[in-house]
């Protein structure tokens, strides 16, 4: 793999921008920003509910079952998106007055993801006369069929791609389906769940149901929503903006739920001076670790208790969940490095000097942890920048007589230029006898697959990734937003920046790249780069650090110039802030 900086321009922008600092202008510039009202983060910019399709119909059903006190019953998914959507829809039914609210997770070792009949079983067992679910249920044709005929009505609340048939649901609330105009077609699940509460409120007010008892503030969910759209990675248009940047000022006001404050504190992170990507890098692997490795009602049960005290002890234990996650990973990427290297997956080419590697990977390990496959395969994808599917067994077993028809899981990562999913349905549709089931987005998606068929889907997709990608999309592009110039380095800019997203998904932080001086270098930690760099012609030093590196191609070999891709970042050390440039690439000089 090769890495490419390309760089934006430092120009002039938009005239409607003039007032704005000239750098962040032009950053705005490239991030298609046009105009003031763009960055306009007002709750009244939010886009209304009601292009979403069948919400009214949802909303009628769901405040139906309320106000004649039926039982309902919440079936979410075991991510960070599905924690956060299962929380808020328990939160707002029971504020409504739905007190036989009640919820079912799916544990993703014995039933996999969404509505399945299995979980139907379950859940039947709990009564309920209404289920609504949250963040999947689209493809969910089985599960549904299996909802309807043991009497249950069921409202579909999720943001998945939709396949071809749709389940037969009483309502279905998903703005990727085909018939829906809502225009934010990135909406995480937890969104889509604060939209159908918001018209059920809105149903309530209009039955005159809170004529005798309290009208909640859809606001106070804020926090949930900005947690949800970050953890999920879904794009950051103008409508995710605003749920991001609203629910960061209520974290940072200190009105944010007790596990939220919980989970900050034991990651370490100053809610005061939260920004969005503290919520993707702290607190959402925190909640995703109980959903990998044991059960996701534990993040679920953190987001709901108005204890402090209790809230502590959930995230004790979710940062207890993430420690061994990350033990679990560190030992898989190692095992998956170094069958990369060798010579069943990769042959070296003495004459061209490097390695070829499919364009689309598949890695399978029997004993991997199903739970972790998802990072496996993002650490592997961002190592070599390809599409990457990794395998875990769905259930070990040592019955050899059987072990072919051993069902196999796989999560895909894929990089810019394969639409996952439209990559997996090719395969479905030439070869309908492999995939068992699939389902996902454009950058991920997830799958189940036989073991006896691995080599043939091994083929398949490698074939698929040939097609729909060209050669130069397997470079890395780093996309730069120009070069700094020495009176550059300081805290005002770092600050402004720092606060003037949110930044994320499709509405990247800044970038900038440059040659720099290395005065002093060493490794801290286990393997990240602490240097000391020169502004090149001045007499000006900054610190900076390059987390992660491939120590086996850094070494200190007297290199005396580097040129680096970086972020501008805030140091805070004793109580004292000093600019640092967190470098996201460097190549020597």
């Amino acid at each position: 793999m090769s890495v490419k900086i390309e760089r934006h321009a430092l120009t002039a922008a938009s005239p409607a921008l003039a007032n704005t600092h000239p750098i962040l202008s032009s950053i705005y510039h490239a991030r298609g920003i046009e105009s003031v009202e763009e960055l306009q983060y007002e709750l009244k910019g939010l886009l209304p509910y009601h292009r979403l399709y069948d919400i009214e119909k949802a909303a009628t059903i769901i405040a139906d079952a309320i106000m004649q006190q039926e039982r309902i019953l919440i079936v979410g998914d075991f991510d960070a998106d599905g924690a956060t959507s299962t929380a808020l829809a328990i939160r707002a039914l029971r504020q409504f007055g739905a007190h036989e609210a009640c919820y079912l997770v799916p544990n993703r070792f014995e039933y996999g993801y969404g509505l399945t009949p299995e979980i139907v079983e379950v859940a039947r067992h709990m009564q309920p006369q209404l289920l609504i679910t949250v963040d999947n249920g689209i493809s969910s044709l089985a599960g549904v069929k299996a909802a309807k005929e043991a009497g249950i009505k069921v409202v579909v609340t999720d943001h998945h791609l939709a396949a071809d048939e749709l389940p037969n649901a009483d309502a279905i609330v998903n703005p990727n389906q085909p018939a829906c105009e809502f225009e934010s077609k990135a909406a995480c699940g937890c969104a889509v769940i604060f939209y159908v509460m918001t018209a059920v409120r809105t149903e309530l007010r209009q039955r005159g149901w809170f004529a005798q008892r309290a009208e909640p503030n859809m606001a106070q969910f804020l926090d949930l929503l900005a947690l949800a759209s970050v953890a999920d990675v879904v794009p950051l248009d103008k409508n995710n903006r605003i749920l991001v940047d609203q629910g960061l000022k209520r974290i940072r006001a200190g009105k944010a739920i007790s596990g939220i404050n919980a989970l900050l504190k034991i990651a370490g992170k100053s809610r005061a001076n939260l920004v969005a990507s503290d919520l993707g890098f702290a607190i959402g692997p925190r909640l995703n670790a109980a959903g990998r490795l044991d059960d996701m009602a534990t993040g679920i049960e953190c987001l709901l208790t108005d204890n402090d005290a209790l809230a502590d002890q959930y995230a004790e234990e979710l940062n207890t969940l993430n420690e061994e996650r990350k033990n679990i990973e560190r030992g898989m990427q190692q095992q998956a490095m170094t069958w990369l290297q060798s010579q069943s997956l990769a042959q070296f080419d003495q004459q061209a000097g490097h390695q070829h590697l499919p364009w689309g990977l598949c890695l399978h390990d029997a004993d991997w942890h199903q739970g972790v496959i998802g990072i496996l395969a993002s650490r592997i994808k961002d190592k070599l920048h390809r599409p990457v599917i990794a395998f875990a067994n769905a259930e070990l077993s040592d019955d050899n007589e059987h072990k072919q028809e051993q069902e196999i899981k796989g999560s895909a990562r894929s990089i810019p230029g394969l639409h996952i999913r439209d990559a997996l349905d090719l395969i479905a549709k030439r070869r309908p006898d492999i995939l068992t089931k699939f389902g996902g987005h454009a950058m991920a998606a997830g799958l189940s697959i036989k073991l006896k068929d691995y080599a043939t889907f091994q083929a398949e997709f490698d074939q698929v990734c040939h097609e729909l990608m060209t050669e130069d999309q397997l470079d890395q592009v780093i996309v730069s937003d120009g070069e700094l110039r020495a009176d550059d380095f300081n805290l005002n800019l770092a600050g402004m920046i720092k606060y003037a997203g949110p930044w994320g998904q499709q509405f990247p932080e800044p970038i900038f790249d440059g040659e720099f001086l290395i005065i002093n270098q060493k490794i801290v930690g286990s393997n990240h780069l602490k240097l000391t760099l020169g502004i090149i012609g001045t007499q000006q030093v900054i610190d900076a650090i390059a987390f992660n590196i491939d120590l086996d191609e850094w070494t200190d070999d007297n290199c005396q110039k580097i040129h680096c891709a970086y972020q501008l970042d805030i140091n805070e050390f004793r109580g004292m802030q000093s600019v640092q440039l967190m470098i996201r690439h460097l190549i020597k000089k």
